[in-house]
């Protein structure tokens, strides 16, 4: 049985616990939980003061899978880049590519065609799809089988992703890291066809994600570890920066594509799942949904995507057509699976000319959703802060970069 938070620490009103304020008859126990998969999503370790199975404290700790990719990329021309940052968030590779041309083209004064704007957004709602099966697929093993019996969720969330990645491969050549998006466009154009294939893909996920519901709803065992579990006050999380599932499953009700359009958003109308339970059942639920909402915006404007080029600009012209002052800067920010990301740069003249970035920085929401541990954990037992971890999301390879 859980003890109530404000019974387990009535004084404490933030997470940064001195133990010295805590039961000093308490036997605490330090447990270093992780790096390892699968229980912390990869290379993030969280240090747990226990209170026998329940935690007082938890501090995470980051940088396990610092790659430099923010400094390798000043190195690089700017039509170099995409391919580094598909391996951020790597999951969700073609919301890394969008997010850090669109700064670059914010930067050059660069404007994608109509074709390439619509291919952008298809390609982004299919990729959430994508992301958010691998979420919800893997939180079932996060609970130990509570999820329809072992591994079943997950290989089913995987059959359906399966059907996504032969769509980006037809497109691409290839599965994962696609190296797709360029400074002002796109590098390959919609095969003869793959309209029809994509949307055949998109129905067929759309009506399974009502079995994925099934499974949270209808498993008492998994509404046990998961209802009330690690409530998210939106105050909190917003001063955290917390965006995407997390702050939309508390009640905010904010989505960039909706509330700040960008690529072909302007042109569909946008519904924004919302939940104010703010638990880690809620930001599931709220995933579901979304999957549902984008299989519907895919499937929308790919009966109306533009002829015309998929480039505004050949990658080989950059250097000599975009004339650029030392210091001037550009911010781009996409709603990517997990919230807000975002592309900061800043640009050079004289080191390389104009065809590299002096300085970038890109602003990643799984790091912000890591900064909730603090809070969510204390109060719970051991075996809920795999749960609360597997219900944020984060991808460590865009947390640490």
């Amino acid at each position: 049985m859980r003890m109530p938070l404000d019974l387990l620490l009535p004084s404490w009103p933030d997470p940064h616990l001195d133990l010295g304020e805590y039961d000093p008859e308490a036997d605490l126990v330090a447990l270093n939980m992780g790096p390892q998969h699968p229980s912390t999503h990869g290379v993030l370790r969280v240090k747990l003061y226990l209170d026998g199975e329940t935690v007082v404290k938890a501090v995470p700790y980051v940088g396990y899978l610092h790659r430099g990719v923010e400094k390798l990329c000043e190195k690089l021309t700017y039509v170099q880049i995409t391919p580094i940052v598909d391996k951020n968030d790597y999951v969700s590779p073609m919301m890394n590519e969008w997010a850090v041309n669109a700064a670059f083209e914010a930067l050059l004064g660069v404007e994608p065609p109509p074709r390439a704007q619509y291919m952008r957004t298809i390609f982004a709602e299919i990729q959430r799809i994508a992301s958010h099966l691998i979420s919800i697929g893997t939180w079932g093993l996060d609970m130990g089988g509570a999820i329809g019996g072992g591994a079943t969720v997950f290989l089913y969330c995987l059959r359906e992703r399966e059907l996504i990645l032969d769509l980006f491969e037809e497109v691409t050549g290839c599965r994962f890291h696609y190296n797709t998006h360029t400074v002002g466009g796109m590098r390959h154009d919609l095969p003869a066809g793959w309209d029809k294939r994509a949307k055949a893909v998109l129905d067929r996920i759309s009506a399974r994600t009502w079995e994925y519901e099934r499974f949270l709803l209808d498993n008492p065992i998994c509404r046990q570890r998961a209802e009330g579990i690690a409530v998210v006050d939106p105050t909190l999380a917003m001063e955290l920066g917390v965006s995407g599932p997390i702050l939309r499953a508390s009640g905010v009700d904010y989505d960039m594509r909706r509330d700040a359009p960008y690529g072909a958003y302007g042109d569909i109308d946008i519904q924004v799942p919302v939940r104010t339970e703010g638990d880690a059942l809620a930001r599931a639920l709220v995933r579901i949904a979304e999957m549902r909402e984008s299989a519907r915006i895919a499937s929308t404007l790919l009966d109306g995507v533009p002829e015309g080029p998929i480039g505004a600009l050949k990658p080989v012209k950059l250097h000599g057509a975009v004339k650029l002052k030392d210091g001037e800067e550009g911010y781009a920010a996409i709603e990517s699976p997990r919230g807000e990301l975002g592309t900061y740069v800043v640009a050079a003249r004289e080191r390389r000319g104009a065809a590299s970035p002096y300085r970038l920085k890109i602003r990643s929401p799984s790091y912000h959703a890591i900064s909730l541990l603090p809070w969510l954990c204390p109060g719970h037992t051991l075996s809920d802060v795999v749960v609360i971890i597997g219900s944020i999301d984060p991808i460590m390879g865009e947390v640490d970069r």
